[in-house]
């Protein structure tokens, strides 16, 4: 397996650090709950978690009646609402997550992160998982005028880091694989996460199956 020297490692969040899908399915089933539509599963929304509450309501509406019948932007409030106020009930750190990343700042690698989850919401996730300390950029999909697979994106929370020197990309779907590429830098994928089509098909320069991997994977340069 191929190593990487890098003194900047900058990472995507739902399904790359956590796993978020439950409350965001929670949130989902909310909304449908409220116009007395049916719920849908956990696995319907887990695989479109990253294109934000929009998709996701549109999806619900999808899948349980005339997707017409509503407008996914009148009830986003309601999805919003209720996922601030749940934020944190189910996420949970991917196994391995705290402890690779705490090994990577031990080692002098600058950790940041780049969500297309909007800034408010990104916020407190790493408040309550107590893993805000850990990133020395924070930026969500609201942050600047593009988001991920711009690679824009990726470029401006870099240049929000102290550090210099190379950066790399580990994400778990299209928009981060497609904008690492984009930046001509490399991507890891991890094979856990919210891709809607099979990880492999995007050609990441590598797969983990485990985050623990990446500390054998990256060293500073």
């Amino acid at each position: 397996m191929s190593q990487f020297l890098a003194n900047k490692i900058i990472f995507d969040l739902d399904g790359t650090l956590i796993d978020s899908a439950p409350d965001l399915h929670a949130a989902t089933n909310h909304v449908l709950k409220s116009i007395g539509r049916d719920t849908v599963s956990l696995d319907q929304v887990r695989h479109m978690v990253g294109y934000g509450a929009l998709r996701l309501i549109e999806l619900g509406l999808e899948a349980t009646g005339d997707p017409e019948e509503y407008s996914a932007e009148d009830l986003r409030p309601t999805f919003l609402q209720y996922y601030g106020d749940n934020i944190t009930t189910h996420t949970t750190l991917f196994d391995g997550a705290l402890d690779m990343m705490t090994h990577f700042k031990n080692e002098g690698i600058e950790l940041g992160l780049c969500t297309n989850k909007p800034i408010a919401l990104t916020e407190p996730i790493l408040d309550n998982l107590g893993i805000r300390e850990l990133f020395s950029a924070v930026s969500g999909g609201d942050s600047f005028d593009f988001k991920k697979p711009d690679p824009r994106h990726i470029f401006e929370t870099a240049r929000k880091m102290t550090g210099e020197g190379p950066a790399l990309m580990v994400g778990d779907s299209r928009p981060d694989i497609e904008a690492a590429k984009a930046a001509n830098m490399p991507a890891i994928a991890v094979s856990f996460g919210y891709s809607q089509m099979p990880i492999q098909d995007l050609s990441p320069d590598v797969i983990i199956d485990h985050l623990s991997d990446l500390k054998g994977l990256i060293k500073r340069a």
